[in-house]
């Protein structure tokens, strides 16, 4: 048995929970998605598509469990709003859905740094802040942020971005410092070189390919469900001590 077939049972179960996942209709976000059906949990899902994808449905229907369908665009902060108020109490948030534009400091517009920070953090705070204060009224929760290898290095023509994942990774730590004592764990997850839609230009590009193969021991591009099963150990009771961590998953590139 998988660990993920296993996982609907005993300290990774999260029977009777409901799991909200922005940025759900593809990548990681369908990853995690799907993971958190599989242990049990019933997935609200959201995406800026009207429909859920047909892959994701399959997915939640064959694990036995429900997806509820919420389209938002994140880079809009009324919809956002909105968002915030129609999840409700739920047990899991995973704060997935982002953005990268791919541009040099000195060209890099005050549009593209707004858009960026509107969908990789300030959305995500909206949502944690306004779901976060429910969990911390009754007690219990679990938040996840997805940052990246860029919330501990630098990067290459992705200013925004990477300004953006290391202040998640500072948001993660300040909120967990808050709310620990609520019992509500706030954690990130910080996805490798991952084979996404985010990582296409340089699964393209042959020298970026090559050299970014030869840093990782792992030897490989990361896959979406690598981070969809430490999606379930974050949102699981086997991780009720774990507080304000930034996990990488990333085949071992940050310890080359």
């Amino acid at each position: 048995m998988t660990t993920a077939q296993s996982a609907g049972s005993g300290l990774f179960s999260l029977q009777g929970r409901v799991a909200a996942v922005t940025g759900a209709s593809q990548g990681i976000g369908a990853a995690i998605a799907a993971a958190l059906a599989v242990a049990g949990a019933d997935v609200v899902g959201t995406a800026r598509g009207s429909q859920a994808p047909s892959e994701l449905v399959d997915a939640v229907q064959a694990a036995g469990r429900t997806l509820t369908w919420l389209p938002c665009d994140m880079a809009d902060p009324d919809a956002v709003a909105a968002l915030a108020d129609q999840l409700g109490s739920v047990d899991v948030l995973v704060n997935n859905a982002g953005m990268i534009i791919r541009e040099p400091a000195v060209g890099h517009s005050d549009q593209t740094w707004h858009q960026v920070m509107q969908v990789n953090l300030n959305a995500p705070f909206v949502l944690a802040r306004e779901v976060g204060s429910r969990m911390v009224e009754r007690g219990s929760g679990k938040i996840i942020f997805i940052a990246s290898m860029l919330s501990f290095q630098g990067g290459i023509r992705v200013p925004s971005y990477t300004a953006s994942k290391s202040a998640i990774a500072g948001l993660t730590k300040a909120l967990a410092c808050e709310w620990a004592a609520s019992n509500v764990n706030v954690n990130a997850i910080a996805p490798g070189y991952i084979a996404t839609a985010n990582t296409q230009a340089l699964r393209d590009d042959p020298v970026r390919s090559r050299d970014i193969l030869a840093r990782i021991p792992a030897g490989r591009w990361g896959e979406a469900d690598d981070i969809g099963a430490t999606a379930v150990f974050l949102a699981s009771e086997a991780a009720r001590y774990v507080h304000g961590a930034v996990i990488p998953v990333d085949g071992g590139w940050l310890a080359r």
